[in-house]
């Protein structure tokens, strides 16, 4: 793999994050300085605070299941590309969603 091309890449990948980051900033300052309905507010802030926790639910969740996915191409002893290797991870990554799925339903 070439890693000239990595850079670039992850360079307008930290950018555009960080955009985002100072996008949703701005509109949660002027949420607030609104002066709008402490309540609609406060909806809107807790909304977002779940969002992110269920994100980072998602994401461990599903990289768990991904890892157990290597975890049984490298016990099976597969070295080469095949696709009962790429089902298996692709099926891990599927059970990690639907894991996630059932244990946000639990959540709410």
């Amino acid at each position: 793999m070439d890693f000239v091309l990595l850079i670039p890449i992850t360079l307008f990948l930290c950018i555009t994050y960080a955009i985002k980051a100072v996008v949703d900033a701005r509109v949660r300052k002027q949420l607030v300085a609104s002066n709008g309905d402490p309540a609609l507010v406060r909806g809107i802030l807790e909304g977002d605070e779940t969002a992110r926790r269920l994100a980072s639910l998602r994401w461990g969740i599903t990289l768990v299941a991904l890892a157990l996915g290597f975890g049984i191409v490298d016990l099976r002893g597969w070295q080469e590309i095949t696709p009962g290797v790429i089902a298996v991870l692709v099926g891990a990554l599927g059970l990690g969603n639907l894991v996630f799925f059932a244990v946000s339903r639990k959540l709410r």
